[in-house]
Protein backbone atom coordinates (compact mmCIF):
# COMPACT_ATOMS: atom_id res chain seq x y z
CA UNK A 1 0.00 0.00 0.00
CA UNK A 2 1.65 3.32 -0.66
CA UNK A 3 2.03 5.67 1.89
CA UNK A 4 2.49 9.66 3.48
CA UNK A 5 4.84 11.29 1.13
CA UNK A 6 4.45 8.87 -1.69
CA UNK A 7 3.85 10.10 -5.41
CA UNK A 8 0.23 9.27 -6.28
CA UNK A 9 0.04 7.14 -9.69
CA UNK A 10 -1.85 9.47 -11.55
CA UNK A 11 -1.56 8.12 -15.26
CA UNK A 12 -2.93 5.09 -14.93
CA UNK A 13 -6.85 5.17 -16.68
CA UNK A 14 -10.36 4.14 -15.63
CA UNK A 15 -13.59 4.76 -16.82
CA UNK A 16 -15.93 7.19 -15.42
CA UNK A 17 -19.69 6.85 -15.28
CA UNK A 18 -19.74 8.53 -18.25
CA UNK A 19 -17.56 5.72 -19.84
CA UNK A 20 -15.03 8.39 -20.27
CA UNK A 21 -11.23 7.36 -20.12
CA UNK A 22 -10.05 9.57 -16.85
CA UNK A 23 -7.02 9.45 -14.67
CA UNK A 24 -6.21 11.57 -11.53
CA UNK A 25 -3.98 13.52 -13.96
CA UNK A 26 -7.42 15.29 -14.80
CA UNK A 27 -7.61 16.78 -11.36
CA UNK A 28 -3.99 17.94 -10.74
CA UNK A 29 -4.30 21.46 -8.98
CA UNK A 30 -7.00 20.19 -6.70
CA UNK A 31 -6.97 17.86 -3.52
CA UNK A 32 -8.51 14.67 -4.12
CA UNK A 33 -9.83 12.03 -1.77
CA UNK A 34 -10.02 8.72 -3.41
CA UNK A 35 -11.57 5.75 -1.65
CA UNK A 36 -11.41 2.19 -2.68
CA UNK A 37 -14.80 0.23 -1.98
CA UNK A 38 -15.24 -3.37 -2.37
CA UNK A 39 -18.96 -3.65 -4.45
CA UNK A 40 -21.76 -0.89 -4.79
CA UNK A 41 -25.04 -1.52 -2.32
CA UNK A 42 -23.81 -3.80 0.29
CA UNK A 43 -24.15 -2.41 3.25
CA UNK A 44 -20.94 -1.09 4.32
CA UNK A 45 -20.13 0.58 1.11
CA UNK A 46 -23.40 2.12 1.04
CA UNK A 47 -22.74 3.42 4.38
CA UNK A 48 -19.53 4.86 3.80
CA UNK A 49 -20.87 5.97 0.02
CA UNK A 50 -23.66 7.46 1.84
CA UNK A 51 -21.51 9.61 4.33
CA UNK A 52 -19.33 10.96 1.85
CA UNK A 53 -22.59 11.90 0.00
CA UNK A 54 -23.68 13.71 3.14
CA UNK A 55 -20.56 15.71 3.85
CA UNK A 56 -19.51 16.62 0.50
CA UNK A 57 -20.72 19.77 -0.01
CA UNK A 58 -18.39 20.98 3.32
CA UNK A 59 -15.44 18.74 1.07
CA UNK A 60 -15.63 20.89 -1.78
CA UNK A 61 -16.28 24.26 0.12
CA UNK A 62 -12.83 22.93 1.34
CA UNK A 63 -11.70 22.93 -2.30
CA UNK A 64 -11.40 18.78 -2.60
CA UNK A 65 -12.88 16.56 -4.90
CA UNK A 66 -14.53 12.99 -4.01
CA UNK A 67 -13.89 9.71 -6.33
CA UNK A 68 -14.91 6.75 -5.22
CA UNK A 69 -13.68 3.46 -6.96
CA UNK A 70 -14.61 0.21 -7.01
CA UNK A 71 -13.80 -3.06 -9.68
CA UNK A 72 -18.06 -2.93 -10.45
CA UNK A 73 -19.36 -1.97 -13.97
CA UNK A 74 -20.46 1.04 -14.95
CA UNK A 75 -24.34 -0.24 -14.79
CA UNK A 76 -23.58 -0.87 -11.41
CA UNK A 77 -22.08 2.29 -10.31
CA UNK A 78 -25.14 4.11 -12.05
CA UNK A 79 -27.89 1.97 -10.40
CA UNK A 80 -26.02 2.83 -7.13
CA UNK A 81 -25.35 6.51 -7.59
CA UNK A 82 -29.07 7.41 -8.81
CA UNK A 83 -30.57 4.58 -5.57
CA UNK A 84 -28.98 6.72 -2.94
CA UNK A 85 -28.39 10.08 -5.03
CA UNK A 86 -24.17 9.85 -4.94
CA UNK A 87 -22.83 13.52 -5.55
CA UNK A 88 -19.49 12.51 -6.44
CA UNK A 89 -17.87 10.68 -9.51
CA UNK A 90 -17.72 7.04 -9.25
CA UNK A 91 -14.81 5.53 -11.42
CA UNK A 92 -15.15 1.69 -12.73
CA UNK A 93 -11.55 -0.46 -12.20
CA UNK A 94 -12.73 -3.76 -13.54
CA UNK A 95 -8.87 -5.10 -14.12
CA UNK A 96 -7.93 -3.04 -10.75
CA UNK A 97 -5.45 -1.40 -12.62
CA UNK A 98 -5.61 1.27 -10.15
CA UNK A 99 -6.47 -0.73 -7.28
CA UNK A 100 -3.15 -2.63 -7.79
CA UNK A 101 -0.84 0.76 -7.95
CA UNK A 102 -2.10 2.16 -4.44
CA UNK A 103 -1.69 -1.09 -2.66
CA UNK A 104 -5.52 -1.63 -2.93
CA UNK A 105 -6.14 -4.64 -4.29
CA UNK A 106 -4.96 -7.80 -2.03
CA UNK A 107 -5.01 -10.62 -0.92
CA UNK A 108 -8.20 -11.14 1.61
CA UNK A 109 -10.12 -13.56 4.29
CA UNK A 110 -13.42 -14.47 4.67
CA UNK A 111 -14.51 -17.36 6.61
CA UNK A 112 -11.15 -19.21 6.14
CA UNK A 113 -11.12 -18.69 2.18
CA UNK A 114 -8.77 -16.85 0.70
CA UNK A 115 -9.15 -14.44 -2.17
CA UNK A 116 -8.24 -11.38 -3.92
CA UNK A 117 -10.21 -8.35 -3.82
CA UNK A 118 -10.57 -4.48 -2.38
CA UNK A 119 -8.96 -3.67 0.37
CA UNK A 120 -11.11 -0.60 1.32
CA UNK A 121 -8.59 2.75 1.68
CA UNK A 122 -8.67 5.98 1.42
CA UNK A 123 -6.22 8.24 0.04
CA UNK A 124 -5.71 12.13 -0.04
CA UNK A 125 -3.88 13.19 -2.44
CA UNK A 126 -2.66 16.77 -2.71
CA UNK A 127 -2.47 19.60 -5.54
CA UNK A 128 1.28 18.60 -6.76
CA UNK A 129 -0.07 14.59 -6.82
CA UNK A 130 1.35 14.02 -3.43
CA UNK A 131 -0.36 11.01 -1.11
CA UNK A 132 -0.99 13.53 2.51
CA UNK A 133 -3.00 11.15 4.18
CA UNK A 134 -3.54 7.14 4.19
CA UNK A 135 -6.41 5.28 5.73
CA UNK A 136 -6.07 1.35 5.19
CA UNK A 137 -8.54 -1.46 6.41
CA UNK A 138 -10.87 1.16 6.32
CA UNK A 139 -13.94 0.51 9.52
CA UNK A 140 -16.76 2.61 8.33
CA UNK A 141 -18.40 3.64 10.95
CA UNK A 142 -16.70 7.31 11.44
CA UNK A 143 -14.54 7.17 8.87
CA UNK A 144 -15.68 9.86 6.43
CA UNK A 145 -15.91 12.17 9.61
CA UNK A 146 -12.14 11.38 10.24
CA UNK A 147 -11.15 12.15 6.06
CA UNK A 148 -13.55 15.72 6.39
CA UNK A 149 -11.50 16.54 9.73
CA UNK A 150 -8.18 15.98 8.32
CA UNK A 151 -9.00 17.78 4.96
CA UNK A 152 -9.94 20.52 7.38
CA UNK A 153 -6.22 20.25 8.88
CA UNK A 154 -4.19 19.74 5.60
CA UNK A 155 -6.28 22.46 3.83
CA UNK A 156 -6.26 25.82 6.03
Amino acid sequence: MLNIGDKAPLSIKVLDEKENKVSLNDFKGEYIVVYFYPKDSTPGCTKESCDFRDLNSEIEKLGAKIIGTSKDSLASHEKFKTKHKLNFELWSDPEHKLMEAFGSWGKKKMMGREYMGTIRSTFIIDPKGKIVHVWDKVKVLGHVADVFEQLKQLIK
